[in-house]
This record gives structure tokens, sequence and C-alpha cells, in this order.
């Protein structure tokens, strides 16, 4: 037990003598929970051991989950219904930059992740070395607890993620994060649900990213969530990046597809009345669906294109501007 509290003062007094180099770093802990009123008295007096607020999103519980962390000290966000993982991100990222955040620190309040593994989060960022630093459960000896159905569905959404965002993350999935204040003002978050943490790291492109190895638990851990319904949030988030950043290759390439098909359909009806002069009704019907559907995809494709293009522009003047 004594040494326990050894290696956690350690931890602390390399993070203060990181702040005393540097001048007075605001570090922030966000904690998104829904109905986690048995773990996150836990979690939130572990992680105000080393930051200096903790944050706090109630996202619609029902039970006493809010009213435990304010009691512990936590500043707690309410929302009056559950909105999901990434709205809860959003109104916790708003709230620490409004605060004054330097470093936020997001973690989960189900036990899963450790706070002691906080120092290990910030120390990159605060050596100005990255913007972000992502907890890998795939990086050391830490995963033997996860589920082997978990640490496929991980590799194939990372793989998809990595080849999606031309990025080489082991963990993309992880919601054990540091970021620094630039960051924070660089994303965006768009996506509600538990796709979130994907939808940070593919955004995260042009940013300082950094992996370091965390400790995740499973093993006596709730799961409220459905895997495959977790997955296809997440694909589906992926997808959405894709199509906004490549429209005319997503939308309008398979549009132009069916277009080609349904007139190729047109024409042989065409050619097979001319020769024994019988419609044939069901293929002209196909052939003039697939004409408009294709059509339909293109103009949405230029449609997506000129918006992704004009946002883009957009946001590198006001990057410009802001930043120099």
């Amino acid at each position: 037990m004594e040494q326990s509290f050894s290696r956690l003062d350690t931890k602390r007094v390399s993070i203060e003598n990181r702040r005393g180099r540097r001048g007075k770093v605001c570090i922030i802990a966000a904690i998104p929970a829904y109905n986690e009123e048995y773990t996150i008295g836990k979690i939130v007096l572990l992680s105000q051991r080393y930051v200096d607020k903790v944050l706090v999103c109630d996202d619609g519980s029902q039970d006493l989950t809010g009213e435990i962390a304010e009691r512990l000290g936590a500043i707690v966000i309410r929302h009056e219904k559950n909105m999901g993982k990434g709205a809860a991100l959003r109104s916790l990222f708003k709230k620490a930059l409004e605060l004054g955040a330097d470093i936020v620190v997001t973690l989960d309040a189900d036990n899963q992740h450790d706070p002691n593994d906080i120092p290990k989060l910030v120390e990159p960022i605060l050596k100005g070395e990255v913007d972000i630093v992502n907890g890998s459960r795939f990086l050391g000896d830490f995963n033997d607890e996860i589920p082997l159905h978990r640490k496929i569905g991980n590799k194939v959404l990372s793989r998809l993620t990595n080849t999606a965002g031309s990025i080489n993350i082991t963990d993309t999935q992880s919601g054990f994060r540091a970021y620094s204040r630039k960051a924070l003002e660089r994303i965006e978050i768009s996506t509600n649900g538990i796709g979130v943490d994907t939808e940070i790291i593919l955004k995260a492109k042009g940013l300082r990213t950094k992996e370091v190895p965390i400790t995740c638990r499973y093993r006596g851990i709730r799961v409220k969530r459905n895997p495959f319904k977790h997955g296809f949030e997440v694909l589906a988030t992926i997808i959405n990046y894709v199509a906004e950043k490549r429209p005319l290759l997503i939308v309008g390439v398979p549009g132009f597809i069916v277009f080609t098909g349904g007139l190729f359909m047109l024409v042989y009806v065409i050619y097979k009345y001319f020769q024994v002069r019988h419609l044939g009704l069901g293929t002209m019907l196909l052939a003039i669906t697939s004409i408009i559907t294709g059509m339909f995809a293109m103009f949405t494709a230029l449609i997506l294109y000129t918006i992704t293009k004009r946002r883009r522009d957009k946001n590198t003047m006001l990057r410009i501007i802001r930043f120099g």
C-alpha cells in the first residue's frame, strides 16, 4: 500500500515540476457519464489527484451519477435526456475552454480507464511534443483482459479508420486521451453517438499525435452497449467522414455507374421493342429508376463537393486569422 502512494506522489510531483517550468498550466479531466453512480465517485476522486478541475457531463442519467460527482467536487454539466457520448464530449470541451483549460484529459466513467495513467498522457503535451496523446490498449502488455470479439472488432475498425484518414493509430476507439487547447479549438465534433472517438482521430489530421500504452479493465465492467450496434455506429462515422471529404468518389462515382447502367438497360429495351415489337415494362421501369437515382446521386455529390470546398476554405481562413 505504501508503494502505491509513493508511485502516485511521484507522478503528481512530475506534473507539478512541469507546471513550474512552463508557468501555471490548467489541466482538466472531462468525463462523460450515463447511469454510472456505482463508479463515478472513484473516477472523480482519483482524477482529482492529477488535475486542477474535474468536469462531468451527466448525460441524462436516471440515477445519482450527477449528484455524487457534484458532492465530490466535480463541476457537473447536465443533459435533460441521454444524447450520446459525442454530445457529452461537445459540452465538456466547450465548458473546458470556457474555464481556460490548457490540457483536457478524457476518460470513461465506468472504471475501465485508470486515472493513475493521466500523468503518462499529459506529459508529452506538457513537453510541447504533441497536440493529442491517444491512450492505446494495444501497446505494451495491458490488453490481456480484452475479450476476443472486441479485439477483432477494434482491429477491423481501426484498419478502416486508418485507411480512411491516411493515418496510423493502433486504437482508434480509445476514449482515454489528452488534448492540448490548440487541438480542442481546431476539432469540431458533429457526431452525437459512440463514433465520436473515431471522428476526432479522423479530424485530427494535421495535429501532432502520439500514442502511449494504458491500462484498461474489462472484468467486472457492466457492458451497456451492444457491440454490433457500437460497430455499426463507428462504421457510419467513417463512411460519413469519407463521403464528406471525397463526395465525388463516394457518392458521385456510384451514381455515375448506376446512371450508365440505367441508360444501357433503356437502350436494350428500345432495341428489343423494335426487334420483337414487345415492350419489357419491368426492365424499362428499372432502367428509368436507375437513371433517376444515378442523376440524383451525381447531383448530390456536386452539392456536397461545393459545400465541403467552401467549408474547407472558410476553416483555412479562420485558422490563418486565428493562428497567423
